[in-house]
């Protein structure tokens, strides 16, 4: 399986790279994480739990992380045993490049499995593999922005307008159902 994949992140470059090496974060971060705990000089034990299709298995395995470029890139080997589910095993390549918007997560992924989970055909594990790493994705952005609040874009857009409530995901779907602020806003230009 290969995969590959760049992803806009509203944090700097810095903070990205902070979370991208913090075990705690990874963890929360990773669908069906159980562990990820550092072993020492840039490895890490992981133990997940994965479902592709109809076969289901915890995975225990090691990450070792290389060519590190701090705050720029890294590589990563990984490899895990799920019993009788089978095997995984490969490489990841991950590079961070600042950007207006915050920074850019490039990645690519070539990962061999055996076992069952072979057996299941390759349509069926690389839509499971791009539904976990869209799971990743949004639990990252999610945490990053808890962290360190909306990405510099945001931030610019709300310094520029006059002063608004914050729309978040749940605040901008209340006002398309008409809720709140649609009345507020008809209000100020009443006034103005």
């Amino acid at each position: 399986m290969d995969m590959q994949g760049t992803r806009q992140l509203g944090v700097t470059q810095e903070q990205a790279w902070q979370a991208l090496n913090d075990p705690e974060t990874l963890k929360g971060c990773l669908p069906g994480c159980d562990k990820f705990e550092s072993t020492g000089d840039g490895q890490y034990a992981v133990t997940m739990a994965v479902k592709v299709g109809p076969v289901s298995a915890k995975f225990n395995g090691k990450v070792t992380l290389s060519d590190i470029q701090p705050a720029a890139s890294y590589k990563l080997a990984f490899e895990g045993q799920g019993g009788v589910a089978g095997f995984g095993k490969g490489a990841s390549a991950v590079s961070l490049t600042p950007n207006d918007a915050g920074c850019e997560l490039a990645y690519t992924v070539q990962a061999q499995v055996g076992g069952k989970i072979a057996q299941l055909g390759q349509r069926l594990i690389d839509g499971a593999a791009k539904s976990m790493a869209d799971d990743f994705f949004k639990r990252f952005d999610a945490e990053m922005q808890r962290r360190h609040g909306p990405p510099p874009a945001e931030v610019a857009t709300e310094n520029a307008a006059p002063p608004a409530e914050k729309t978040g995901a749940v605040a901008g779907f209340m006002q398309k159902l008409g809720f709140g602020k649609k009345d507020k806003a008809e209000g100020a230009q009443d006034e103005g």
